[in-house]
């Protein structure tokens, strides 16, 4: 679930595989591993962010679908009700998701989709625990500002 919400910009690569070249790489990679079973969801979550930063990379240099040409205007209300999107939808949801920076939005996904915990999502993601927990802090604080300007 938690790679079906990352963007990874080529339509030919689908989070299942994505997940599946994760598993392949932890199971020839896992002698390398070095923690308690705490600490395995983190390094996992952490081959599979890789593994999407490289499809990224991939897309990006043989980018074969246009760039989107607009951007959404968050000083307009109607976005939400062109999507057919009320408050609280998956595509309203989604669309405040968008919103946030990447980072922010890899950490939201793992704290509050995926449901690590801070030293897990500091694995996973590269980052201090410290950094998970202020991107965290600036990820809801944005995300109740856009939703306060939406709704």
């Amino acid at each position: 679930m938690w790679l079906r919400s990352l963007p990874h910009g080529d339509a030919g690569v689908s989070a299942e595989d994505l997940a599946a070249e994760a598993w392949l790489t932890a199971a020839s990679r896992i002698a390398d591993f070095r923690g308690t079973s705490e600490d395995f969801a983190g390094w996992l979550f952490g081959i599979a962010r890789l593994q999407r930063r490289n499809v990224v990379r991939r897309s990006a240099r043989r980018r074969t679908t246009p760039a989107p040409a607009a951007i959404l205007d968050l000083s307009s209300h109607e976005h939400a009700r062109d999507a057919g999107a009320e408050p609280e939808s998956d595509g309203w949801i989604a669309w405040l998701l968008s919103q946030l920076p990447e980072r922010e939005r890899q950490v939201v996904a793992c704290i509050d989709v995926v449901g690590l915990d801070t030293a897990a999502t500091a694995v996973a993601l590269r980052m201090s625990p410290g950094a998970v927990r202020v991107a965290h802090h600036r990820a809801l604080t944005r995300l109740r500002t856009l939703g306060a300007q939406v709704s």
